[in-house]
């Protein structure tokens, strides 16, 4: 699966992540720094929903300090559904009730161990389409489609 994921900062959770990612035999394409400069994090969400917006890839994976930042950027795209994610239980819910696309996280709150348990539950869960969560996913796009 091709996977964008973004950072404003090159922190050792972000290599830890795109390693775990690589081992899973996911194509990472990164957006964010290389180095030990920091990257506006709302450019880095937008290149990330891009990305998943114009099928580049499928999904998508933003870190900034608190995870909330990128996933208000990505949320302002079409059919972005990011979740930000605490916990493997949030992202389970987020996948397989909201058909969520993009995993957002907290570099200061996600510690290795627990990136690594979200990051398996977001992998293993899928959304089963189902009337109810069909019908609140409906509404999110003609939401959408009211934003001037």
């Amino acid at each position: 699966m091709k996977i964008a994921v973004g950072a404003d900062e090159r922190l050792p959770l972000v290599e830890e992540i795109i390693a775990y990612l690589r081992q899973q035999s996911h194509d990472v394409h990164y957006f964010g720094p290389e180095d030990d400069t920091v990257h506006p994090w709302p450019e880095i969400a937008q290149n990330v929903a891009q990305a998943v917006t114009s099928k580049a890839v499928d999904e998508g994976i933003l870190l900034c300090w608190t995870g909330t930042g990128v996933s208000i950027v990505a949320n302002k795209f079409p059919n972005i559904r990011a979740a930000l994610c605490v916990d493997p239980e949030t992202a389970r819910g987020a996948r397989l009730w909201n058909n969520a696309n993009i995993l957002c996280l907290s570099i200061r709150n996600t510690s290795t161990a627990i990136a690594e348990e979200i990051l398996a539950q977001w992998f293993a869960t899928q959304y089963v389409p189902n009337e109810t969560d069909d019908k609140h996913l409906q509404r999110i796009t003609t939401i959408e489609s009211m934003r001037e």
